[in-house]
């Protein structure tokens, strides 16, 4: 990440052509049932962060979270769904709410969650990308 982006920039999402490794979301040949309930239970298990919202039938889990240091308090969401392929998509949406640069906070949160939700999933193996 550039020092311009990281002052100019307060949100992430991820994208399957993203430039950022990190950041190109995840595809598991896992079961939707099995992922939604994986990633429901890693972002209840995350430091600082607070479920809000939880929709199995959209796919979608809603988080805000907190910074470590002046407590601002992010927005997260979390998409999970089928893809072309039958697998199980899991994409994510960091935004700070006040700021015009995050320092790189939502990039390297959504890269923590996907490393923790492959963690779960299957231990110290890698997700499909």
């Amino acid at each position: 990440m550039s020092l311009w982006t990281a002052l100019t920039h307060n949100r992430a999402a991820t994208r399957p052509d993203h430039p950022d490794v990190r950041l190109r979301g995840r595809a598991y040949a896992v079961p939707f049932a099995a992922v939604w309930t994986a990633a429901l239970e890693t972002a209840t298990a995350q430091a600082r962060w607070t479920v809000t919202e939880s929709d199995p039938r959209a796919g979608e889990i809603v988080a805000e979270s907190r910074t470590l240091l002046w407590r601002f308090t992010d927005d997260v969401r979390i998409r999970v769904s089928l893809d072309a392929d039958g697998n199980t998509r899991v994409d994510l949406e960091s935004a700070s709410r006040k700021g015009r640069g995050d320092l790189g906070t939502n990039a390297r949160r959504i890269a923590r969650f996907l490393h923790a939700l492959d963690c779960h999933l299957f231990g110290q193996q890698r997700a499909t990308r």
